[in-house]
């Protein structure tokens, strides 16, 4: 007998149902969020959080230091010597080549009391093209005729001057008719007289906006130097920034992942319901991707909102640390909705992997409250082997330098140690058939439900390789310290430098009366410290190079490089092979134990080096210079002499003698309490302080990163632990009712913390030490010495900290668990 019907029967959850159905299941989604929000309080603080903090850090990055202060709105500038006659024709060409410039011009720098550096005397147009965003009029008016200036803050103060007041220089009157600033730096100390007004300048910078294929294609003055606005430097600190924030949304998601995992499992009966009446896998898998979506919204618009009012109030107070005025107002947006919208995909991508399992589980079994049985922790252990090894490959590739290998080295780094985590709360659950029966309960129940603590093991594991990270390269940095060789300065020496940057840029062209008064200052600084020794320093200057900020740069032996992309062509020099030139002057011979008579009188470079082939003296035109050589011992420190020029050398190169600054050597080893006190004489005199770093910062930041390290750790043990016994609480109302007393209850609570500590700290510790491994792996004998304290407050202390938390905060019976019935 055979049977007909008219229609095909309907299978249940074979459907999709359109568009209709997946606007109820959304509805539904949102009504349980609204009803359960605060079962998700956690997720929702996280998130709200950590969008906040983004957006404080993009604020902040967006109104770093920057290029502005000196370029303007232009891209190009243009220095020409205020002394040569071309110059007419020379501002006449690049007019001419350029059609709108905006001329600066400098005049000697003025001494300022108190101040090695001086003051720069500035003729510029306010309303100029390129510069006027560096002008700003604080008091009064803008000067406008030859016997009117005016002066920023810093300058009419150490000249004692006000509004109205009468600056006397040079036989020559000024009245102070406003106050101004420089609001893109507000360390630039200045006095602005009216364009052409300052009298014979030393130096004119023209402001050019071109890109850089115009610039080369145009003509230039001959003897014009030029310098180019560096790219990217706001763009570059934003995806720093933006980098860091996935980094701590990759931790919020873990948590997420926890909790939305215990979310399925509350829902998981209202889910087989809906199963059993049509829905469909889709529909089953939007509830919850629907409530992520909510939840990541909900939280990263709340962040976003909190971070731009705590900007608000934050941006005045960053003004002087930052060095320039600063719009509250004007926040990266654009760079905040990518946070945003990072939130709410954190947020989806968390509530992914318990919406598949949720979709999976039969009707039948989601109505009975079943769990999903765990999958393989196998798969997750060998790709996460895999990505490890491709992390550290990076890492060895990246040779400390390349920004792309580092990133994706660090982040692919961290991804596999989440994907470790699986096989860890399986290695737990394998090792709980030698533990007590209390423990044998928390470690198999952390086994069975692996979707939940996999992603609490990960975060914890995080939290713990991070504090290691910092751990261990605090302690290569601290052991690089107390090496008796090598890096910048010897333990018992510092050096007193005249500029700010050293050898680096221009050194004030000190002299007379105001190189004495400095000179006595240095004495003051040597003098509290016992029995130390003061040597001057003098650097070989090109006279003719024009004054750059009131100095000249420090002629140095540096190797051409090819132009990398966006530089003006020509050649490149990088400082990290570069070798100031200081004068072999007869206090310095002595310091060094050379004998002045034993110098040929030929010799035009006193070096311990064999020759110097490929190395140009710049700045200037001497790039086949072929000194001779004279082999002599000097100390291997980067901030030392290592190279010396005779008189005959200075005289061939037709330089001047320039001094830089001071060393100071003393009997033994300087203390952080000497290094403190000179680093603030030296600042008061308008000097600067370089030492050996004595690694006590870094050992501080070390012992700080390890203790925030375990109280984040902590922090999350805590949220975790939290979520796993609320979802146990029908097992431990049937250990209850079987007669289990308090001391089970506790048991239970502090073995699943003690134990998620303890693998969480195994692994991100690892992980942190096979990282550090392959980043120094040049130089693995600063690798010698562990921060063994530290590593065992991480490894040991984590995980007793995290039992006897558990051990003492739990215990007592809850009312609620009571008044239950078992089922």
């Amino acid at each position: 007998m055979s049977t007909a019907v008219q229609e095909r029967p309907i299978a249940l959850g074979s459907g999709h149902g359109g568009m209709a159905a997946r606007r109820a299941v959304a509805r539904w989604a949102w009504r349980l969020f609204r009803r359960e929000w605060r079962q998700q309080a956690i997720v929702l603080a996280l998130l709200a959080l950590a969008v906040a903090a983004t957006t404080v850090g993009l604020a902040v990055a967006a109104n770093a230091p920057s290029a502005a202060g000196v370029f303007g709105t232009a891209d190009h500038l243009v220095s020409l010597d205020g002394g040569d006659p071309r110059l007419a024709a020379g501002l006449a060409t690049l007019r001419g080549s350029f059609g709108t410039v905006d001329v600066i011009e400098h005049g000697n720098k003025v001494p300022l009391p108190g101040s090695a550096n001086g003051f720069d005397l500035r003729a510029q147009d306010p309303a100029g093209p390129y510069g006027a965003v560096m002008l700003h009029l604080d008091a009064g008016r803008w000067p406008q005729g030859p016997a009117e200036v005016a002066l920023t803050r810093r300058v009419a103060d150490a000249l004692g001057l006000r509004l109205g007041g009468v600056w006397h220089r040079n036989d020559r009157d000024r009245t102070v008719v406003g106050l101004v600033e420089n609001p893109l730096d507000l360390r630039d100390a200045f006095a602005l007289v009216a364009p052409g007004q300052a009298g014979a300048p030393s130096r004119v910078d023209v402001l050019i906006r071109a890109t850089d294929a115009q610039y080369r294609a145009k003509p230039r003055p001959d003897g014009a130097s030029t310098q180019l606005r560096p790219g990217g430097e706001a763009g570059a600190a934003s995806v720093l920034v933006l980098v860091l924030g996935a980094i701590g949304l990759l931790f919020v998601g873990l948590l997420a992942v926890a909790g939305f995992t215990v979310m399925a499992q509350r829902r998981l009966r209202a889910l087989g319901m809906l199963g059993a009446v049509g829905a469909g896998h889709r529909h089953i898998r939007l509830v919850l991707l629907a409530n992520g979506a909510v939840v990541g919204g909900a939280g990263a618009l709340a962040g976003a909102a909190a971070g731009a009012v705590g900007w608000i109030g934050l941006g005045p107070l960053l003004e002087e640390p930052l060095g320039h005025r600063i719009d509250r107002f004007d926040l990266p947006w654009a760079a905040v909705l990518v946070a945003v919208l990072l939130a709410i995909v954190t947020a989806v991508a968390a509530a992914w992997a318990p919406a598949r399992a949720a979709a999976r589980i039969p009707v039948v079994a989601a109505l009975s409250a079943r769990p999903a049985p765990p999958r393989p922790a196998h798969r997750f252990a060998a790709l996460g082997a895999v990505l490890l090894a491709a992390g550290l490959a990076a890492l060895v590739l990246a040779q400390q330098t390349k920004v792309p290998y580092i990133l994706g080295g660090v982040l692919v780094t961290a991804v596999a140690l989440l994907l470790l985590a699986p096989a860890g709360i399986a290695t737990l659950g394998r090792l709980a058939r030698h533990a007590p029966l209390a423990s044998r309960l928390a470690l198999r129940d952390l086994a069975r439900y692996r979707s939940r603590s996999g992603a609490a093991l990960a975060a914890i594991a995080l939290a713990a390789g991070i504090a290691a990270v910092v751990t261990l390269t605090a302690a290569v940095t601290v052991a690089k310290a107390a090496a008796p060789t090598g890096g910048n300065l010897p333990a018992d020496q510092a050096v007193i430098w005249l500029s700010d940057g050293g050898m680096a840029g221009p050194v004030p062209a000190v002299e007379g009366p105001q190189l004495d008064t400095l000179r006595t200052r240095a004495a003051a600084i040597a003098a509290a410290v016992p029995d130390a020794a003061l040597v001057p320093l003098v650097g070989a200057t090109d006279p003719a190079w024009p004054l750059d900020r009131g100095g000249r740069p420090v002629a140095a032996l540096a190797k051409p490089h090819e132009p990398g992309p966006g530089q003006p062509g020509g050649v490149v020099y990088s400082s990290r092979d570069m070798l100031g030139l200081f004068v072999a002057t007869p206090e310095l011979l002595a310091h060094y134990g050379i004998d002045p008579a034993t110098i040929h009188a030929d010799t035009d470079l006193l070096t311990p080096r064999a020759s110097i082939d490929g190395y140009d003296v710049v700045p200037g035109r001497n790039s086949g210079w072929r000194p001779v050589l004279q082999q002599v011992p000097l100390p291997a420190y980067t901030s030392l002499p290592n190279a010396l020029i005779t008189e005959h050398g200075v005289a061939a190169l037709h330089l001047s003698s320039q001094p830089v600054g001071w060393l100071l050597d003393a009997p033994a080893a300087l203390t952080a309490t000497q290094i403190d006190r000179a680093e603030q004489s030296a600042a008061a005199g308008g000097l600067s302080i370089e030492s050996r770093p004595t690694g006590r910062d870094q050992a501080e930041l070390a012992t700080r990163a390890t203790a925030a390290g375990i109280a984040l750790a902590l922090a999350v043990l805590a949220m975790t632990v939290g979520l796993i016994r609320s979802e146990t609480a029908r097992d431990l109302r049937t250990l209850t009712a079987a007669g289990a007393r308090r001391r089970t209850r506790r048991a239970l609570t502090a073995a699943t913390a003690g134990s998620l500590a303890l693998m969480g700290a195994v692994i991100g510790t690892a992980g942190a030490y096979l990282a550090v491994l392959a980043w120094y792996h040049a130089e693995l004998h600063w690798l010698a010495h562990p921060p063994l304290l530290n590593l065992a407050a991480i490894l040991a202390g984590l995980p007793l900290a995290a039992y006897l938390g558990g051990w003492l905060l739990t215990g007592r019976e809850p009312r609620t668990i009571a008044r239950q019935p078992l089922e």
